[in-house]
């Protein structure tokens, strides 16, 4: 079972847009107001929670009965995340409107539109079908929303969930050393010795362009100053994870079912990076290659693939000719490689991609062996 989460638009008219505003504010307002009862008496037990402020919920903020539901099993797993991820007990607070919708109560989907319940009753919303379409092939399971505000839209973030094989080890009938960098973003080796390069040239650029803006604002000092890194910082983040859904997308969509990609263990690719030159260390080391290979990894599983990662050790050194390591074989700032002992060359990317290919294939075989 798999669950990714759709952010889908939705349009709205200025009225529509000014019940939801009113919705999620009162929504918000809620679970500030509990978080501080339960801030103060630490108690996270839903049914003691549902008995003491179900009534005072509703009668606050006139909350819908399921409105008032979720507002405590959203306060309760918001203290409960931070207390599993090592936190001090602190009051949580809600700074942001929001609103957790429940499938087929508080949210619908009827005759191509979204309903949505708010303070003033159901709303009918458009939205954006093409980002829709995949999920409504009758194998993916709606989960509880978050309707979401922002850069001035309207979003569903909907968590769908969907039953799939995994991939055993044994069932690959392909594999693809996946070697990741700056470069090229990603350069892969296959199983039918086809090798194909993800530049990267353009996303160095952007991002250097990205740095040098921030350290202009970074000298002003000013307000408005602070509020444009914000929305710079925001900006960046959003290009990173479109480039990195970009080119993941593009590797689950070359290759057939029953496919393995392999990649270097990612705490080695970013102590490797952190080996370059003060000026371009923020733009190689910043880069999200974690995020790269989380992405690989869910997409990978719903199309029946399947990702290891491989120790880096000597992944850039090793010939995969004749197997011959030497520091010297690759030449960093050309990007090749020539194999000091066969003379065997090529780009230094494409070596770690075939060097990968191997080590996918080693460890087919040590399972095979086991099984």
């Amino acid at each position: 079972m798999s669950t990714i989460t759709a952010k889908i638009q939705i349009y709205v008219s200025k009225d529509q847009a000014e019940s939801l505003n009113i919705t999620t504010n009162a929504f918000r307002q809620a679970c500030n107001w509990l978080s501080k009862h339960i801030f103060e008496t630490k108690n996270l037990n839903l049914v003691k929670l549902n008995e003491l402020y179900y009534k005072p919920l509703r009668n606050l903020f006139d909350l819908k009965s399921q409105m008032a539901q979720s507002v405590m099993k959203t306060v309760i797993a918001r203290y409960k995340s931070a207390k599993s991820n090592g936190h001090e007990w602190s009051l949580i607070e809600f700074k942001r409107p929001e609103y957790d919708l429940v499938w087929n109560r508080d949210y619908s989907l009827t005759q191509n539109q979204f309903s949505v319940n708010t303070l003033d009753g159901r709303l009918k919303l458009n939205f954006e079908r093409k980002a829709m379409k995949k999920y409504f092939n009758g194998t993916w399971k709606f989960g509880t929303a978050k309707l979401v505000h922002k850069y001035k839209k309207w979003f569903l973030h909907i968590p769908m969930t969907k039953e799939y094989q995994k991939l055993d080890f044994v069932n690959v009938n392909n594999i693809v050393g996946v070697d990741l960098g700056l470069n090229f973003l990603a350069a892969t080796y296959d199983s039918q010795g086809k090798t194909t390069f993800y530049n990267g040239h353009l996303v160095k650029h952007k991002r250097g362009t990205f740095k040098a803006t921030r350290k202009q604002l970074q000298m002003r000092q000013t307000p408005s100053a602070r509020k444009k890194l914000k929305q710079i910082g925001s900006r960046e983040n959003r290009y990173v994870t479109d480039v990195n859904h970009q080119v993941t997308k593009a590797l689950v969509d070359k290759y057939p079912r029953g496919t393995l990609f392999v990649l270097e263990d990612l705490t080695g690719v970013r102590f490797a990076t952190e080996k370059v030159r003060v000026k371009n260390r923020y733009i190689s080391v910043s880069w999200a290659f974690y995020q790269f290979r989380q992405m690989l990894e869910y997409k990978a599983e719903l199309n029946g693939q399947k990702v290891m990662v491989a120790d880096p050790t000597y992944t850039s050194q090793t010939c995969p000719k004749c197997g011959h390591i030497e520091k010297a074989n690759r030449n960093k700032k050309r990007h090749t490689f020539k194999c000091k002992s066969c003379q065997y060359h090529s780009n230094d990317d494409r070596i770690g991609a075939m060097n990968l290919h191997r080590k996918g294939i080693e460890h087919i075989g040590v399972v095979a062996e086991r099984a």
